[in-house]
């Protein structure tokens, strides 16, 4: 992104400046960023092959008229994908859950009757799962970026980083709840640009 961009050029001016920046450095960071940039289109490649495959078995058309058939309340059909996505959140990184799911979820959920435009449940569920996904990626047992975060406090243990995430965790939780069942609340503002 062009934060990223930004902190980039920034951390190499402050390195020219502090005379710290060797050829052997810059070749480390070329390479480590080439190993990042490879292993992000690696998951873009793998996700697209992926959603080629449910095109052509139509996985996303079936299990919309699969989960329409059980009759059960949209917001059912919802709370059980987030569900989803907070313990996926524990094995999986954002892109790639993200990437592999989406897919399959999102034909699922337009297709349930939510008494809202198309355009807005859309809108609705892309922010709850990116919430979500958010949720996830901090929630015990496993909480991924609570272990980087950890990683950078290597003196504290990871009980008490785990502690301290959990009042950000009830207010996840509490925002979530009150955005899955008052779609209005995230709906507002599109209303208002729109």
């Amino acid at each position: 992104t062009e934060g990223a961009a930004v902190g980039a050029a920034a951390t190499f001016v402050a390195a020219l400046l502090k005379r710290e920046l060797t050829w052997a450095k810059i070749q480390h960071c070329f390479l480590a960023t080439a190993e990042s940039s490879a292993m992000i289109f690696m998951i873009f490649l793998g996700a697209d092959l992926m959603n080629a495959a449910l095109a052509l078995t139509q996985v996303p058309a079936q299990l919309a008229t699969l989960v329409g058939g059980w009759g059960l309340p949209p917001l059912m059909v919802v709370s059980a994908i987030l569900l989803l996505y907070v313990v996926l959140g524990a094995v999986m990184d954002e892109l790639s859950m993200i990437l592999l799911t989406i897919p399959i979820f999102f034909p699922l959920v337009m297709g349930l009757d939510f008494g809202l435009p198309k355009e807005s449940v859309a809108i609705w569920f892309g922010i709850m799962v990116l919430m979500t996904v958010g949720f996830g990626l901090l929630a015990p047992p496993v909480g991924l970026n609570v272990y980087v975060v950890n990683g950078m406090a290597r003196d504290v243990p990871i009980a008490e980083s785990y502690r301290g995430v959990l009042p950000f965790l009830a207010s996840d939780v509490i925002r979530t709840l009150l955005l899955l069942f008052f779609p209005a609340i995230s709906l507002w503002l599109v209303q208002y640009v729109g």
